[in-house]
């Protein structure tokens, strides 16, 4: 059986990698799963680190942003003819042990995508409040657009088969923050979505591979952007690819 593939993007993550890439190993064994970082343009020894824990690192010559950094990790996936992928945040706050139950999750309920929910039910999780406001407004969005309870629409950790890896490696994915306007894009796409809930850690040197708080901003006005495109192309009777 093909392993599966555990993608992990990371940007600066030298003081977490190595300790994240020891959780995975503990829950997920060499002989079942591979993993690959993609150092999105670091400037310390995120690549260096990897390199010593004996794992796969692809680098891109400069900082590229999160969407390209996780869509390369989908083109990896896919070239090397994997099944099924995982996907884990470099700084510690995705628990590597939900990873079994998520794919377990996607293949006896026949699903296309599992995410990873920290508000499917009361975890403690707290977030910025810039970023909080964004989370509960685009999860009642996403939840009004597919006609299903969405919590989390803004998770990194997730699972999907490989129709869409396939799928989100098209020219229309939304490269900046591909978030609920990818679950928007998705559901109109046809294809199965669900979460599960878990328990998810506050990073601790409080930093995100989405950036300062006036980037927090521009990600809520860019995904209304982009939402509001899916939206319109959708009304329009445009394909949304």
């Amino acid at each position: 059986m093909k392993k599966k593939l555990i993608s992990i993007p990371a940007y600066n993550e030298e003081n977490n990698i190595v300790a994240t890439i020891g959780k995975i190993r503990k829950y997920c064994s060499p002989r079942e799963y591979d993993v690959v970082v993609i150092d999105d343009g670091s400037k310390d020894k995120t690549r260096d680190r990897v390199l010593m824990a004996g794992e796969i690192v692809i680098c891109h010559p400069y900082n590229m942003g999160y969407g390209v950094a996780i869509q390369t990790g989908y083109k990896y996936a896919l070239e090397n003819g994997y099944q099924l992928l995982a996907q884990i945040d470099a700084d510690g706050q995705h628990d590597p042990r939900y990873i079994k139950k998520m794919i377990k999750m996607l293949t006896t309920d026949n699903l296309d995508l599992v995410v990873g929910s920290r508000f499917k039910r009361n975890t403690g999780y707290k977030a910025p409040w810039v970023r909080k406001i964004g989370m509960l407004m685009f999860s009642k969005i996403v939840s009004l657009v597919t006609g299903r309870k969405v919590t989390d629409s803004t998770s990194g950790y997730q699972v999907m088969n490989n129709k869409v890896m396939r799928f989100l490696t098209n020219d229309q994915f939304p490269c900046d923050y591909p978030d609920a306007d990818l679950l928007i894009m998705l559901h109109f796409a046809g294809y199965k979505v669900d979460e599960i809930a878990m328990k998810m850690y506050e990073n601790r040197e409080g930093k995100s591979m989405h950036g300062s708080i006036l980037k927090n901003f521009y990600y809520v006005a860019k995904m209304s952007l982009s939402i509001f495109t899916i939206l319109l192309r959708k009304v329009s009777g445009l394909q949304v690819v």
